[in-house]
């Protein structure tokens, strides 16, 4: 057992009696620290099948076909080799990732590691897990960088590497909410690049590319753009929540200018 997972087990007692553990979406109380309440627990959406061969996206089908492509991908072939998604985006999403983002809760970050980890294909021979990287002056300010916590869980649990520095965001950015696919291309390019350190690492390498929520794709797609120039041979996109653009207009408190749809303090990554 890693270090740190004895180190947070023999914690574990001692923190629930002076925090005692609740649900961080109700506030009902719950029996660990990194959990749900049931009725919590049933409303989070899981993906499943049918699905899009290239995307994982759900497709509305009376037959599981693994062939089929959603509309999406027909427009526009992605680059990257699959998405894993823990949930659906919802309201009960929306409130963890702003529970564990903006209110500080990391300690729900195993739980969210898990949820991403089940939707994982069974990663076989070695792979890098690389979170999506922050500008620097949005990691000061925030003090921790919400996919690389998500990424250092998923690392433990799949027996990746951890390579929390492969990409940088070398500019920093303005929200991406509202501009088209041609202006967020734009507004991220030249944004998220490998580090030429790593140039060894990546060339060739299996890749599971780490994020909290995929919401239009073009952050991750940068990323993905960098790191097959860098040589990767597969990069998987990896998220605990998956905006789908059909959901977006009823979602509570829907803003398309936050980099976390429905949150109510906006910033971009």
């Amino acid at each position: 057992m890693p270090a740190a997972t004895l180190l947070r087990e023999s914690l574990a007692p001692l923190v629930d009696l002076i925090y005692p553990p609740r649900c961080p979406v109700c506030g009902e109380s719950i029996a660990q620290q990194d959990g749900l309440c049931p009725a919590c627990w049933s409303e989070l959406v899981i993906p499943g099948a049918p699905a899009c061969a290239r995307c994982q996206r759900p497709i509305a089908s009376d037959v599981a076909e693994g062939t089929m492509i959603c509309a999406p991908c027909l427009a526009h072939p992605p680059r990257h080799d699959g998405i894993a998604a823990g949930t659906i985006y919802n309201d009960t999403a929306r409130k963890l990732v702003l529970a564990f983002k903006h209110g500080r809760r990391i300690a729900l970050a195993p739980m969210l590691a898990r949820l991403v980890a089940a939707r994982l294909p069974v990663l076989e021979g070695e792979w890098l897990i690389v979170p999506v990287p922050l500008h620097r002056w949005r990691l000061w300010r925030r003090g921790f960088n919400q996919a690389a916590l998500i990424a250092r869980e998923l690392a433990l649990g799949t027996g990746g590497t951890l390579t929390v520095d492969a990409l940088h965001r070398h500019k920093r950015t303005p929200m991406l909410g509202g501009l088209g696919r041609k202006a967020r291309a734009k507004t991220l390019s030249g944004a998220i690049a490998a580090d030429p350190r790593r140039a060894a690492s990546l060339r060739g390498a299996n890749v599971v590319l780490v994020d909290d929520v995929l919401t239009s794709g073009a952050t991750s797609e940068a990323c993905v753009a960098a790191l097959k120039r860098a040589g990767a041979k597969r990069v998987i996109v990896a998220c605990f929540s998956r905006v789908l653009e059909e959901g977006k207009g009823g979602m509570p408190g829907w803003n398309p200018d936050n980099e976390t749809p429905g949150a109510e303090a906006p910033g971009a990554t």
